[in-house]
């Protein structure tokens, strides 16, 4: 079997390579990737990328057919991936996130692949304090990286067919240690104030709702997607990943984090606007089709994974939020050095060799 992964040199990819190389005997695993974040190496003394049989160093915008070539599954999770970017470069994460993602399918489809998995988002439910969110349940997507994730799913909703199975898998916040390691997520950035600061401050009143998944997760879930019987459900899922008791208030996540570090006090701004981005998610329906996917890793154990990695890189920016581990500030940065132009597309002096 032949699986295309775009987007593989992220924070989410390095981990899906890995799992799909041991589940799957014999996989030929090609990456594709512009290579935005290839340097934000973390704790690894070799690149993730020798456990790919071939990398190509390329913008997804601009992919040709020939890059599917006797592929069968293509697993989709290049994105400019969080609100922060996706505020930033509007334009271009509909671009990368949707469009780019939808004409892939249609690529991937014409070259004769059978199935394809696209990363997308529980964030398509908004604000939704109320209910738990189910697949059916209205959305109401309120950044532009929500937007793009559904316009995606809906755009490939419409290639699905029986040689075509499409798989849309909407992921809580992710969380967990990787070979680049970001700290723009809010378990990550929790653990990190923790080590750094000695102190946890929630910037909201605590009080939205956020589902979480590891990486780890993240992986099998994606590797069900891959072996996922059509016949048990349909040749379009948009379904969400996760398990009902990783559904957490932001002041839950903090307190879990500090309980493994005894002499951090979290800061709660109570009188702080609720955060608007607050759902909770029900995922009853993967429990359903998919029993032994579910997720396995707990809230403890990713806190504790983050907490052994960090001390291990001998992390203690106190100001981490400016750093590289902050993936707005990576492009940022590439672009104020004429590395990127503002559609976040190389120039010639900063495109990969």
């Amino acid at each position: 079997m032949k699986i295309v992964i775009t987007g593989n040199m992220g924070y989410v990819g390095p981990t899906v390579v890995a799992h799909l190389r041991s589940v799957f005997p014999n996989v030929e695993i090609a990456g594709v990737d512009s290579c935005f974040f290839g340097h934000s190496l973390t704790n690894v003394d070799r690149l993730p990328e020798v456990s790919v049989d071939v990398q190509h160093f390329a913008d997804v915008r601009d992919l040709k057919s020939d890059v599917f070539d006797g592929a069968d599954v293509v697993v989709q999770l290049a994105a400019i991936s969080n609100d922060p970017m996706g505020n930033a470069f509007e334009a271009v994460t509909m671009d990368v996130n949707a469009q780019a993602a939808v004409r892939i399918g249609q690529l991937a489809k014409q070259s004769g692949v059978s199935r394809l998995v696209f990363a997308s988002s529980c964030s398509v439910y908004g604000f939704a304090e109320k209910e738990a969110k189910t697949e059916s349940s209205a959305v109401n997507p309120l950044t532009a990286y929500a937007r793009s994730k559904l316009a995606a799913e809906e755009g490939l909703s419409g290639l699905a067919s029986d040689g075509f199975i499409v798989s849309c898998l909407r992921f809580p916040t992710a969380c967990g240690m990787s070979p680049r390691l970001r700290l723009d997520l809010v378990l990550n950035d929790f653990v990190a104030s923790a080590i750094a600061q000695g102190r946890i401050e929630i910037l909201s009143d605590g009080t939205p709702w956020r589902p979480i998944i590891d990486t780890k997760d993240m992986a099998r879930g994606i590797e069900w997607a891959i072996r996922r019987d059509a016949r048990l459900g349909n040749r379009f899922e948009a379904i969400n990943v996760g398990r009902d008791d990783a559904n957490y208030r932001i002041s839950e996540l903090a307190e879990a984090v500090a309980r493994q570090f005894p002499s951090v006090e979290v800061e709660i701004r109570r009188a702080a606007a609720p955060d608007k981005r607050s759902y909770r998610v029900d995922f009853a329906r993967y429990r359903a089709l998919a029993p032994d996917y579910l997720p396995t890793v707990s809230l403890e154990q990713s806190i504790g994974e983050l907490k052994d990695g960090l001390l291990a890189m001998g992390f203690a920016d106190r100001k981490f939020r400016e750093s590289t581990h902050m993936r707005l500030n990576v492009l940022r940065g590439l672009v104020s050095r004429g590395v990127l132009d503002d559609q976040l597309r190389w120039a010639a002096r900063g495109r990969p060799a």
